[in-house]
């Protein structure tokens, strides 16, 4: 069996001398009173034969609805909790949080009511200091946070 891969972009940005990510808040009802812990940089799985980094600028967009553009430095992959395999970089881009504009998924939403609801895979972002970002992001991709500081 194969290991998962999935990539993605950690957009930085300096701020007033102080280091900033951008992070996306899952979502769906999973997710929606839900906070620390769960952010997540925007990623999604790496199709068969597909170029890791190809692969993250295009669910970046997808999942944001803006075109990465700007440097892009690469992070050591991490392995999750789960074992799936994520790859990373970090993008010098600023960008508007309020211009998000995720892709959906579909959900039987509630549980085992035979009704499907349409969900944005990131139904915000914030741009967080490398600290506050610590606290929100999930614990499988805090490495991408230390490394991208030193």
């Amino acid at each position: 069996m194969s290991v998962k891969r999935s990539a993605g972009l950690l957009p930085f940005r300096e701020v007033s001398g102080r280091l900033e990510v951008l992070l996306g808040h899952p979502g769906g009802p999973l997710w929606a009173n839900r906070d620390e812990g769960i952010w997540t940089i925007p990623k999604g799985e790496i199709k068969e034969n597909e170029d890791p980094l190809d692969a993250a600028k295009r669910e970046f967009q997808e999942e944001t609805g803006i075109k990465p553009a700007g440097e892009m430095i690469p992070l050591e992959p991490r392995r999750q909790p789960s074992g799936k395999l994520v790859h990373a970089w970090a993008l010098g881009q600023d960008m508007d949080p309020a211009e998000v504009k995720s892709n959906t998924f579909s959900l039987e939403w509630p549980p085992k009511s035979g009704r499907y609801r349409n969900f944005p895979e990131i139904d915000r972002a914030a741009w967080f200091t490398i600290e506050e970002a610590g606290r929100k992001i999930l614990p499988g991709q805090a490495g991408f946070l230390v490394e991208l500081q030193e």
